[in-house]
This record gives structure tokens, sequence and C-alpha cells, in this order.
């Protein structure tokens, strides 16, 4: 039986969601608090990866095993997982049904702090030093629909088969001394948030203009495009199925 994990992490001490040979991961975390309780080796499939620090608020998996599964059972994985992994719901999903293939769409949240904030450190990039325009911020991002390949923002050297994705939404939204980005893609590539967030900033900051972002994407070089954001700010906040 196949079965679908909604869980959230704070990203912190994980380099990144994916299994790592030497380092720590929230998968192996997940995998090994599994297979202790249901004495199987489970693996488990990730709806997808997130970069060393980054943060889930909303995170899928699916793994499978032939044991029938209480209500109860998420209530105690939660209690054979670190402070930091939490699990919301676990629920018995169709045998071909798949976490990353049959995703639909995901959801991220960047977060700026426009002043020195003790209790964002955490959580948000501390952007304070040089004030940001978040109406040419949002101008260049209506700019990043007009294109599908974000070669320009994708990690150098990665197994991608395509640098192609369809962009729903990217938006600039403030509340206060905070600034929050909100982006939505049927898939993202490896570092492609951060580094569009990265390159955002350079055209807040007045580094460059608005319609530069277009050399930016149609040059297809990562070069082009502005330093990668910190991973500590940047939240994968949903992911969209069509349960059935």
């Amino acid at each position: 039986m196949r079965y679908f994990i909604e869980f959230s992490y704070n990203g912190k001490n994980y380099f990144g969601y994916q299994i790592q040979p030497k380092d720590i991961s929230v998968q192996e975390e997940l995998e090994k608090a599994l297979s202790t309780i249901l004495r199987e080796k489970i693996k488990t499939t990730g709806a997808g990866r997130t970069d060393t620090g980054v943060h889930a608020k909303k995170m899928f998996a699916h793994f499978e095993t032939e044991q029938e599964l209480s209500d109860q059972f998420s209530h105690k994985l939660n209690s054979f997982l670190p402070a930091d992994i939490s699990i919301k719901r676990i629920f018995k999903v169709k045998d071909d049904f798949h976490a990353r293939f049959d995703a639909t769409f995901r959801t991220y949240e960047y977060y700026i702090s426009l002043e020195k904030n003790p209790f964002t450190q955490d959580s948000a990039w501390q952007h304070w030093r040089k004030p940001l325009n978040i109406n040419k911020m949002n101008e260049a991002c209506k700019i990043l629909f007009e294109y599908e390949d974000f070669t320009s923002f994708a990690k150098l050297h990665t197994d991608n088969k395509t640098n192609l994705c369809k962009m729903y939404k990217a938006e600039w939204e403030q509340n206060g001394t905070e600034l929050k980005f909100t982006v939505s893609a049927n898939r993202f590539l490896r570092n492609m948030v951060r580094a569009i967030v990265g390159t955002m900033v350079e055209v807040g900051s007045g580094k460059i203009q608005p319609e530069d972002v277009r050399k930016v994407i149609e040059n297809k070089n990562r070069n082009s495009a502005g330093t990668s954001a910190p991973a500590h700010a940047l939240f994968l906040v949903d992911v969209g199925y069509d349960f059935k």
C-alpha cells in the first residue's frame, strides 16, 4: 500500500531534504523513524528537494508498506522525530500516485527584513543597509511570465533534463518592515528561487533595471543573474495535487 505524508520542517540543521552521503538530511531522519516503527526498511520519495538550510511549511512524500496504518500512526511517528520535523497527516493513496511527478505546482515564500531584527535572524534576510524599491521589483517579476527557460537561474552542473518551468505567480508584498516574495510554478530548478530573489534585489537596489531581467533570462547563463539569496529565509509553503 502506498501512503502519503504531509509534513513540515525547519531546515536550519539539515543539508537539504534529500539524503546525502555524509551529511544529515530531513529524508534520512524521516526514513530512520519510519523504519524503526514499522520494523522494515522504508524508502520515501519526496515532492522535491530543498537546498541546505531551506525550510518547508508544507511538504509531501510517499512510501510503501504492507502494513495497515492506524489513525494514530502520525502521532507515533512524531514522537520518533526530532523537534524540527513535524508530521501533519498520513493517508493512503492509489498505488501509482507519485509525490514528485503528480505534483501540479509548488509555491515558495521568501522573506526580507528591512530593519535589523533580532527575532527574524533565522527566518529572514536582514537587508537593512540599503533601501529596496518594491515597485521596480514587481515590475521585474512580470517579465518572468514571458519565459519558460530559466537556465540563468539554475544551479550549474545538475542532472536536469530540462530547464523549462511554467510560472504561475511571482509577487512582492510589503508588510511594515518585512518584504515577502511569493513564487509559484509547476516545477523549480535547483537554486532557482534564491537566484531569482538575488536578481530582484539587484533591481530593487538600483544595480540593474527591471527591463535588464529580460537580458539575464535570454543569456541562459547563471553568471548573468544575481548572487543567490541566503537559504534561511526561503520556505516551501505548498505543493498541489489532484487527489482522487
